[in-house]
């Protein structure tokens, strides 16, 4: 006789209290391997594939697409010790009984799992082929007769008529009864149910009807031109009517819940601005021999390097001299914790919000593998498929804000780290070299710091190693 598992959500990460289910990649029937990916989800940091500790029959779901969850809440439940092909489809009632009757008595299931629910834990057990199992009613243990259906099933019943195509079969690019949606980035389907879109009634305009963010867009945009001309036909234009609407009205509002990523990293910089007494000192510095040296490496031949893997190796070597920087503060245990290797986190601008993704152990990198390292991670960030272990653990962080055509800022600490450099645009600027005006590559440089950590006197020496390197690239050489 089957057990039934419940399988809830796992903690995914630092900080994490929920998760938002973006795309189920099982059904109910389906036969499913230990560590078998089961369903998507999108924390605040990443999207994420959720594997399943138990291997079996799954008999329910819990929660449709587009819901969110707090962790420990139940994902879904798999019948254990029974497949498809052992037994009449009624033992999955029969299992749910038992699961039943577990529960109520207190003990503990005693089938086993793998128990790893992160992406990229787990045993090396190849997937099974996914079966269909046919459904039959659940028959009561009392009388023999079928039992009115559980909320999961009806969780499950509200899911497959939300996943039926309401679009008469057969409209060219259109999600019919006999197909899904044409739809492969749970980042479109989010715009869409954000704003009320139905998929299925648009055409896409990438391969095969594939339907894409621009297509979204200028449905929303459309959709926006229609209800402002809906709302002003048959009025009468009249030149009092705007001035009487604007006196008389209150102003439009538009209110964005503080959720997902926007959401943590509000928490995140209001602790920081809390917790860290921070400072900040900035430098303006010449980079013309440091961008005369990237042009030196990348025309030896080779993978090109980028500048921000250079500014990178000219932080883990500062660092070094000064590993005060390279610490946090534990408030518990009124401690300043210093970190022997640097693990280098770096702003990335996505779609999705501003991450951090982190370069594990960048002091032991040259600069080739750090430029390689940035694209791997900055192409995952842009993707949405970092995992929570790339986004956190970082001690220091690089910003590089000159992307955004910005000569300086004052950035706020990525708690709980103890300071972070930023990096403006190199431009060219009237300068005095070697005691003449000249026009140079001119780049300011500032340092926001933990005041606990250290004083002025160490955050300056810091910040003038690293702008001195940045003027004179053999003073890093000379230090190695």
């Amino acid at each position: 006789m089957a057990q039934v598992l419940e399988f809830k959500l796992p903690d995914l990460g630092e900080g994490l209290t929920e998760a938002e289910i973006v795309r189920w990649l099982v059904e109910v029937g389906d036969v499913v391997a230990v560590d078998q990916p089961v369903v998507e989800v999108e924390t605040a940091k990443a999207m994420v594939e959720v594997p399943c500790p138990y291997g079996g029959v799954v008999t329910a779901r819990f929660g449709a697409e587009g819901t969110e969850l707090p962790v420990g809440a139940p994902l879904l439940t798999v019948a254990v010790g029974e497949t498809a092909d052992d037994g009449p489809a009624g033992d999955a009632a029969v299992a749910a009984d038992t699961a039943a009757s577990d529960s109520a008595s207190g003990r503990e299931p005693a089938a086993e799992g793998s128990g790893n629910v992160l992406v990229g834990y787990g045993t090396s057990q190849a997937p099974a082929r996914r079966r269909r199992v046919r459904q039959a009613p659940a028959v009561s243990a009392v009388n023999g007769r079928p039992r009115p259906a559980e909320p999961a099933e009806a969780t499950r019943t509200a899911d497959t008529a939300r996943e039926t195509p309401r679009t008469a079969p057969g409209t060219p690019g259109k999600g019919t009864a006999d197909g899904p949606v044409p739809v492969i980035s749970p980042l479109v389907r989010r715009l869409a149910r954000q704003n009320g879109l139905d998929l299925r009634e648009m055409t896409g305009s990438g391969p095969d009807g594939l339907i894409l963010r621009a297509d979204v867009e200028y449905a929303l945009r459309a959709a926006g031109t229609q209800s402002r001309t809906d709302a002003t036909a048959g009025e009468p234009a009249t030149a009092a009517a705007p001035v009487a609407a604007a006196s008389g009205s209150t102003p439009s509002v538009t209110r964005i819940p503080l959720k997902g990523i926007r959401g943590a990293v509000a928490d995140k910089l209001s602790r920081s601005r809390t917790e860290i007494p921070d400072a900040t000192c900035w430098v303006d510095a010449d980079a013309t021999e440091l961008m005369r040296t990237r042009a030196a490496m990348n025309a030896a031949g080779g993978p090109k390097i980028s500048v921000l893997a250079l500014l990178a190796r000219i932080c883990t070597a500062a660092l070094a001299r000064f590993p005060e920087l390279n610490s946090s503060v534990d408030t518990q245990a009124r401690e300043i914790v210093q970190y022997a290797d640097v693990h280098l986190g770096f702003a990335a601008q996505t779609e999705r919000g501003l991450v951090v993704p982190v370069v594990r152990d960048a002091h032991t990198r040259d600069a080739e593998s750090l430029t390689a390292e940035f694209v791997r991670l900055t192409e995952a960030a842009r993707a949405g498929t970092l995992t929570p272990g790339e986004l956190t653990g970082g001690t220091f962080t690089l910003n590089n804000y000159g992307v955004f055509g910005v000569d300086g800022s004052t950035p706020i600490v990525n708690h709980p780290e103890a300071a972070m450099l930023g990096v403006g645009r190199i431009v060219p600027k009237p300068w005095v070299h070697e005691g003449e005006l000249a026009v140079r590559q001119v780049v300011q440089l500032s340092l926001t710091f933990d005041h606990r950590v250290c004083d002025g006197g160490t955050a300056g020496g810091f910040l003038r190693y690293v702008a001195d390197c940045v003027e004179q690239p053999a003073v890093l050489l000379r230090t190695l």
